[in-house]
């Protein structure tokens, strides 16, 4: 991977960018796109869906990067953006599913000992259900806070605290089960 070089700082660059200037919007798009298609990824199991709409979130940043006021970080906008297109993508595909009404018992455990990687990690994550997994995603690694969460996803604050308490739980069993089978217990 190419070590990207910058002559300018970054708000030089952003203005550039927003003037247009090709050379400073591919030298943004290059040095985060790597990033910003991991954070796609998060969100869309397919990496040809996850590209285009990675793509279509840098259109985004690039049409509105005038906007930027420079309060925060320019990498956290950009982020903001990506996950917000993610969300958008998958409501368009209608595969969001949030219901506040699923009655799922799944047994209290602790996760004893479990000795796990993280491609293992993002395996489980990833099947989780599509609405508990988007949830567990923007609390648990990105950091956004319930009622953030609700609005960005138009869903209630408690639904999205449901979701979350689901999905910790499904990921507690499902973490056990497969130290389980790497350990060849029963």
């Amino acid at each position: 991977m190419k070590v990207i070089q910058l002559h300018q700082n970054e708000k030089q660059l952003i203005k550039r960018a927003g003037e247009n200037s090709r050379e400073a919007q591919r030298l943004i798009y290059e040095r985060f796109s790597p990033k910003m298609l991991s954070v796609c990824r998060y969100y869309i199991n397919d990496i040809q869906e996850a590209e285009e709409v990675m793509l279509n979130g840098f259109f985004k940043v690039f049409t509105n990067i005038k906007s930027f006021r420079h309060k925060g970080s320019f990498e956290g906008w950009i982020r903001r953006i990506m996950i917000r297109e993610s969300i958008s993508f998958l409501r368009g595909k209608k595969q969001v599913y949030f219901n506040s009404e699923i009655t799922e018992q799944i047994p209290d455990q602790t996760t004893d000992d479990v000795e796990i990687d993280l491609e293992a990690i993002q395996e489980l994550i990833d099947e989780l259900p599509e609405g508990y997994r988007m949830v567990f995603l923007l609390y648990a690694i990105e950091g956004y806070k319930h009622r953030e969460i609700a609005e960005m996803l138009s869903i209630s604050e408690n639904t999205s605290k449901s979701q979350l308490f689901k999905a910790r739980k499904i990921l507690q069993k499902n973490f056990k089960n497969l130290n389980k089978k790497r350990h060849g217990t029963p």
